[in-house]
This record gives C-alpha cells, structure tokens and sequence, in this order.
C-alpha cells in the first residue's frame, strides 16, 4: 500500500498528523485526494492551538470528519498564514 502524504500549500504535514493518517488507509486516500489548499487548512487547524491536549483532540475531529467526507474544518476562518484577513479571529 502506498503510505505517501501530500502535502499542503503552505505548512508541512507534521509528525503527530503523520502518524495519524498512516494508522487508517481509507483516511489516508481521502486526504491524498483533498486539494492542497484543503490539506493545508486541515494542516493549519491542527497545528494552531496552543496546547497538546486540544492538538490531539483537533487530530482526532480531523480523523472523524474526511471519514465523513469533509473537506475542511467546519467553522474555520481559515489559515491565518495563507489569508491575510483570516488574523483577526487569532490571538
């Protein structure tokens, strides 16, 4: 099986997410199949908060939402690093 991650546009897939991604082959095909800029605000989502606890939890929603076949994370302004006018809802 093939256990190659796309990336994103802007971030890199981070080691935890990896892991992650690679535990479920089905998951693993939708995230291939999102855009890049899909990938990378799944990416940013994830990496953004602060604390471990709430990181593991955003990995764990993602997990359960391309299950579902989501695309991007629901209610997300978007990320900060790629949209401009996206900063303001950041700390």
């Amino acid at each position: 099986m093939n256990k190659k991650i796309e990336p994103g546009v802007l971030h890199k897939v981070p080691d935890d997410l990896k892991r992650a991604l690679k535990y479920d082959a089905d998951i693993l095909e939708r995230w291939n199949k999102l855009t890049p800029i899909q990938r990378n605000e799944w990416i940013c989502w994830v990496t953004i908060v602060k604390k471990v606890e709430t990181r593991n939890e955003h990995i764990q929603r993602m997990m359960e939402d391309l299950s579902e076949g989501k695309k991007t994370p629901c209610c997300w302004p978007g990320c900060p690093h790629r949209r401009p006018n996206a900063i303001k809802w950041f700390k």
